[in-house]
């Protein structure tokens, strides 16, 4: 035992959660570039970690995958607050934050092919995210709202739905702009003037 005790384990801990944070934010990066079946190799040189410590942390692909689908989740989850605390407007941190849950969209593309054998585990991921973003869209929206900036008769998983539907097949086209459309959807929603 330090002659700290408890603070010397804390900092470790944290040291591995900011480790794990960093690892998880290089693997989504590559999945973004290359898909989720990327080589290890490509993660690991990414988080500048050797890859023993990717399958240390995470044994099989899908547990990296489903990793990265999680901490993708928690931040999203985190950024509609501080959007909405940061923002100019509303409307500004819907949008923002809308641009981040497209940039998810993306990195979770394969995700299902991955999970397929395990359709309950598919099941509960899904489950997480809806009660994990729905309640976050649903004040995102309800500000603009009240600020008078969009319609108040829009619901949060239909816009979600709506954001993710825009975003089929944007991985495969490089023609199709998604984030494009998806901006003209967010501009739609605002308020006639």
């Amino acid at each position: 035992m330090s002659a700290g005790g408890e603070p010397a384990a804390r900092s470790k801990r944290s040291d591995a959660r900011r480790n794990e944070e960093t690892l998880l934010d290089a693997a989504a990066a590559v999945f973004v570039a290359s898909g989720v079946e990327a080589p290890v190799r490509d993660i690991a040189a990414k988080a500048g970690v050797g890859m023993g410590t990717i399958y240390r942390h995470f044994p099989t692909r899908a547990d990296l995958i489903i990793a990265v689908y999680r901490h993708q989740v928690e931040a999203l989850a985190e950024a509609g607050p501080a959007l909405l605390a940061s923002s100019e407007t509303a409307h500004a941190a819907l949008a923002r934050w809308i641009d981040q849950f497209v940039d998810f969209l993306v990195t979770k593309h394969g995700l299902a092919a991955v999970l397929r054998s395990d359709n309950a585990g598919f099941e509960t991921l899904h489950a997480y995210f809806l009660d994990r973003l729905v309640p976050v869209c649903g004040e995102l929206l309800d500000a603009a709202a009240a600020a008078g900036e969009i319609r108040s008769d829009l619901h949060a998983l239909e816009v979600m739905r709506g954001v993710g539907n825009l975003c089929i097949g944007a991985e495969s086209d490089s023609r199709y702009d998604a984030r494009r459309l998806v901006g003209v959807l967010i501009a739609g929603l605002r308020t006639p003037r």
